[in-house]
């Protein structure tokens, strides 16, 4: 009786691993079936496979959880992606630089949008200037009224906005409200309570506890944007929240530049709202409160190019690599993450071999200490091909900006690095305009001070090399 026992108990241990094993395979061979068919680039499709051939349970399982683009799936369910503009019609462009008229065909290309002129843009510096003129603004609402932030705290700054909104609404404005569901806080942020208490409609962005509904870290809306009765708009990298206040001297400050815009641009602006709010709600906002007649007020040509992981992939990126392409004399540039890919990385190099003079201008410590550790791992191949790289000191500016030629601006909520360029939802701005982009190039050079140089990064000793290298293999998500 005890050898048939064990006999049995052997064979039924046998048929477990072997069922198991079966599993394993299947979840291995579907997962590599999807990766094959879904994922374009080679290293990602390669560490995924792997994944799940040298672990087939937990690779599966985090492939479900971080691999999968979850966001073009939904989005086919609404009548609008959430990076996707409203008025697809083929329009002609406004009159550009003729040494920009290649550019302007591309990015047209790119995003399906004319370059629009008529506009006139006001430069922001920090939250002192950006929420005086932005609560002003919403204080004279007639309308309607636009909000869209990543991080939007519900501390001293964020209640002023949460009033003035209350207000416009009591006003008669319709009031539309977009926070991120991760910037904001992980788990129904404060500022949205606040606003659902006050009856202001507002929407979390992807938000969910549920990991098969959306990965904590990835698929953010990263846009800043309010935008007053369709005719006033305000975008760029400013937040809410009382670190943007650096008079007032913060624990830690952050400086950070916003653009008043008025003019046709702003159209662009409030369709890039209303597609999100519709992926957000499934309420189509439409009529003459959010999309007026708009009447040229000055001398601006501008254009909107949103990105993000769905329709829109990697346009914001493409837009980049198309400037430095086009570019005769300068490149100028401040972010307060840089961790571009190969391509963006090799396109500035190669810039600068052609002779163009390339700066950058990075924090020396940003707010994510992962992101510094990496930068340093990765920036290397830049500076032996002659580009200039500068540290700018404390306190942390959170601006981006791109020039090309004093001539060319780019400005909005992307940061240079992999997150910005291919995960989130990013909107940003490209501006003709000699001023604005004199102005910018003013402001950005004022970092000039502190070059990196090659020397520096070799005086790292062997355990910080290591550790910087090793943090760059997280380039995709940081």
């Amino acid at each position: 009786m005890e050898e048939v026992l064990t006999r049995w108990l052997g064979t039924t241990a046998s048929l477990r691993t072997e069922i198991v094993a079966a599993i394993g395979l299947v979840l291995t061979f579907g997962v590599s079936v999807h990766v094959l068919l879904r994922k374009r680039v080679v290293g990602a499709a390669i560490g995924w496979i792997g994944l799940a051939w040298l672990a087939p349970v937990f690779g599966t399982l985090l492939y479900l959880t971080f691999g999968i683009n979850r966001v073009e799936r939904r989005a086919r369910r609404l009548k609008r992606r959430p990076s996707q503009t409203i008025d697809e019609t083929p329009q002609p462009s406004a009159h550009v630089p003729e040494a920009y008229h290649a550019l302007d065909l591309a990015v047209q290309a790119v995003t399906g949008l004319p370059t629009v002129a008529g506009n006139r843009f006001e430069l922001l510096r920090n939250g002192d200037e950006a929420y005086p003129a932005m609560l002003a603004a919403i204080g004279g609402a007639r309308r309607s009224v636009a909000l869209s932030s990543y991080i939007f705290r519900d501390d001293s700054t964020g209640r002023a906005f949460c009033a003035a909104l209350k207000a416009a609404q009591d006003r008669g404005a319709e009031v539309r409200v977009i926070l991120d569901g991760i910037g904001s806080g992980y788990f129904f942020p404060a500022a949205w309570r606040h606003l659902r208490r006050l009856g202001v409609p507002a929407g979390l962005f992807m938000h969910s506890v549920l990991p098969w509904r959306m990965p904590f870290l990835n698929l953010r809306t990263h846009k800043k944007l309010l935008i007053v009765d369709g005719r006033v708009a305000f975008t760029g990298g400013v937040n809410i929240a009382d670190g943007n206040r650096v008079s007032e001297k913060p624990d830690f400050p952050i400086r950070d530049t916003h653009f008043r815009i008025e003019g046709p641009v702003v159209e662009h602006l409030t369709q890039a709202f209303i597609a999100d709010w519709l992926f957000v709600s499934d309420e189509e906002l439409e009529g003459e409160a959010w999309l007026p007649r708009l009447a040229p007020v000055g001398t601006v040509t501008a254009r909107v190019v949103t990105s993000g992981p769905d329709a829109d992939i990697e346009k914001i990126a493409t837009v980049v690599l198309q400037a430095i392409a086009c570019a005769k004399e300068s490149i100028r540039l401040t972010t307060p993450y840089f961790l571009p890919n190969e391509l963006v990385l090799n396109a500035l190099s190669l810039a600068a071999a052609r002779g163009i003079a390339v700066d950058i201008a990075i924090p020396r410590k940003s707010d994510h200490r992962f992101v510094d550790w990496a930068t340093h791992g990765h920036i290397d191949p830049l500076l032996k091909s002659g580009v200039r790289v500068w540290i700018d000191e404390p306190p942390f500016d959170h601006s981006k900006a791109m020039t090309v030629d004093g001539q060319w601006c780019f400005i909005g909520s992307a940061n240079w690095d992999s997150r910005s360029f291919r995960l989130n939802f990013e909107l940003n701005v490209e501006v003709y305009d000699v001023a604005l982009a004199q102005a910018l190039e003013a402001f950005i050079a004022t970092k000039f001070q502190t070059p990196l140089r090659l020397a520096d990064l070799d005086a790292r000793s062997l355990p910080v090399r290591l550790r910087d290298a090793a943090v760059r293999l997280l380039l995709p998500y940081l």
